[in-house]
């Protein structure tokens, strides 16, 4: 797969194609060597994620551009906050603006509500995972806000992991049947995850070799009694209807992991705003 770098330049121009399609209008009104100056301040607090996404947005369009930040990725902002200070070809600037700031609430809102599930079970030796709930377009976007904000990746997507969920199992005929395929045909180096409802479905993985296995929605009380059933034979990730609020309950079961679809699907873009100064 291609590196980051590649998919930041991806979701910008396909963000500016997007917003300007045959032609910023309203731009014209300016003339073309017209320079400018803007801020990017905060009206919220949270974690700054997505500087490489805004940088991209407007070296797109204008590669002289120069943009200086006074905070970096994964820094707390607090309301007021200058972000950044941006120089550069007035239209290039006013064209970018919304493209560059919708990628970086974005992202910044993704890193934001991850950190707050990271502290929720701080102490703790947890593992707060994603999921592949993201949004279409900025899957490698937002988990590597992820990542930012203190949480870790489940696979990336189909292709670099084997999770082997309720229908795989069904259409395998059992779950040692599906277990035996998927250990022959992982490469090395590519996890290979059931998931089970239930202990019964556990002890059946268990027994097929399953070294990480997924507990669905199960209760606190079915939590703590798998993890002290299982006892290190594998490393169980707890799913399903986990909130925030209940988050350090799940936690304190002793699951190695908590994978959580809300943490890129259930975002709320930070308040961003950008002024000509």
């Amino acid at each position: 797969m291609p590196d980051l770098a590649y998919f930041i330049q991806q979701n910008a121009l396909n963000s500016l194609t997007e917003d300007i399609a045959s032609g910023d209008l309203t731009v014209q009104l300016l003339p073309e060597t017209l320079c400018a100056r803007a801020q990017v301040i905060t009206r919220q607090s949270g974690i700054l994620c997505g500087t490489q996404w805004f940088d991209s947005c407007f070296q797109a369009l204008d590669p002289d551009c120069k943009i200086n930040w006074q905070a970096k990725d994964g820094d707390a902002i607090h309301p007021g906050q200058t972000l950044c200070e941006i120089n550069g070809r007035a239209r290039a600037i006013l064209t970018a603006e919304r493209s560059a700031l919708n990628l970086l609430q974005t992202l910044s809102a993704t890193a934001t509500h991850t950190r707050r599930y990271v502290d929720a079970v701080s102490g703790i030796n947890v593992k707060i995972m994603d999921t592949r709930k993201t949004l279409p377009g900025l899957r490698h976007a937002q988990k590597y806000a992820v990542r930012t904000g203190g949480g870790y990746n489940q696979r990336m997507g189909l292709y670099d992991g084997i999770l082997i969920k309720e229908n795989h199992i069904a259409a395998a005929g059992s779950i040692k049947a599906v277990l035996d395929a998927a250990f022959k045909l992982a490469p090395v180096g590519v996890s290979v995850q059931i998931e089970v409802e239930n202990i019964m479905q556990l002890d059946e993985a268990l027994a097929a070799g399953a070294k990480l296995i997924l507990l669905d929605n199960f209760d606190l009380e079915a939590l703590s009694f798998a993890v002290q059933h299982t006892h290190g034979r594998a490393e169980l990730e707890a799913s399903g209807g986990i909130t925030l609020q209940g988050l350090r309950e799940v936690a304190e079961t002793g699951v190695d992991r908590i994978s959580i679809g809300a943490l890129t699907k259930d975002i709320e873009a930070l308040d961003l705003s950008m002024r000509l100064i």
